[in-house]
C-alpha cells in the first residue's frame, strides 16, 4: 500500500508525541507542552499514514516563528529566510520503507514556493554517517557546526538551495494562486513567546 503525507489532526497529538519518545537518541524528546508548540506554530506538521497506521511526522518552522531552539537560532542568525526541519521521525517498524524520502519531497516541494532554503540538523554522533549521507542526496550540504551546550550534543548544520524559489518569487510574489495543494497550513498563535527547549 502506497505513502499518504497529510496534515496531523489535533487528536493524534498523544500519538506523535509517543512516536517521537521512542525514536531513540537521534531524536530529542518532548513534552506534550513542547508538542502544543508545533501544533500552534508549525507551518508544516504532517504525518505519514501506511496501511492505515502513522509511519512518521515532520515538523518545519519558518524563520519567522517564535522558536528559541538553539538550532533554530542559530540558522535565523545567518539565513534571513528559510523553513527549518526542527525532527522528522519514522516509526522503527517502517525505517527503510522510503518514508523519509517521500516526507523530504514533500516538504521540499512546500518549501520552494515560499523560501530560498529548507535548513536542518544532524547530531554528530558516531553512527551519524547514514543520517549526513541521507541529507547529502537531497542536495544538502554542510554550513557549519553547532555545539549545543544545553544537551551536551555537537550539531552538523545543513542548508538546501530551493531552485525554484526564484522563479516562483519572481512570477507569484506574496500571492500564490488560490489552489487547494498550494495553500499553506494555518498558524493558530503567532504571539511573540517563545517554546522552550529544542
Amino acid at each position: 500500500m502506497s505513502i499518504i503525507i497529510r496534515d496531523v489532526r489535533e487528536h493524534e497529538l498523544d500519538l506523535v508525541l509517543a512516536l517521537n519518545n521512542a525514536a531513540g537518541p537521534g531524536i530529542l524528546p518532548m513534552d506534550s507542552a513542547k508538542l502544543r508548540f508545533f501544533w500552534e506554530h508549525a507551518d508544516y506538521f504532517r504525518v505519514a499514514e501506511k496501511d492505515g497506521l502513522m509511519a512518521g511526522f515532520l515538523v518545519a518552522l519558518s524563520h519567522q516563528a517564535p522558536h528559541d531552539s538553539s538550532n533554530f537560532l542559530w540558522f535565523r542568525e545567518r539565513y534571513p529566510e528559510f523553513l527549518y526541519v526542527d525532527r522528522i521521525v519514522v516509526a522503527s517498524s517502517r525505517r527503510g520503507a522510503g518514508v523519509g524520502r517521500v516526507f523530504y519531497g514533500d516538504v521540499q516541494s512546500f518549501a520552494e514556493l515560499r523560501v530560498p532554503q529548507l535548513a536542518t540538523e544532524v547530531f554528530m554522533e558516531s553512527n551519524s554517517h547514514p543520517a549526513l549521507l541521507f541529507h547529502g542526496s537531497f542536495g544538502f550540504r554542510e554550513v557549519g557546526q553547532h555545539a549545543m551546550t544545553d544537551h551536551g550534543l555537537r550539531a552538523c548544520m545543513l542548508i538546501k538551495e530551493l531552485c525554484s524559489y526564484p522563479y516562483v518569487r519572481e512570477t507569484y510574489g506574496d500571492k500564490l494562486p488560490d489552489q487547494p495543494w498550494l495553500k499553506a497550513r494555518p498558524i493558530r498563535d503567532r504571539k511573540p513567546h517563545l517554546a522552550t527547549g529544542t
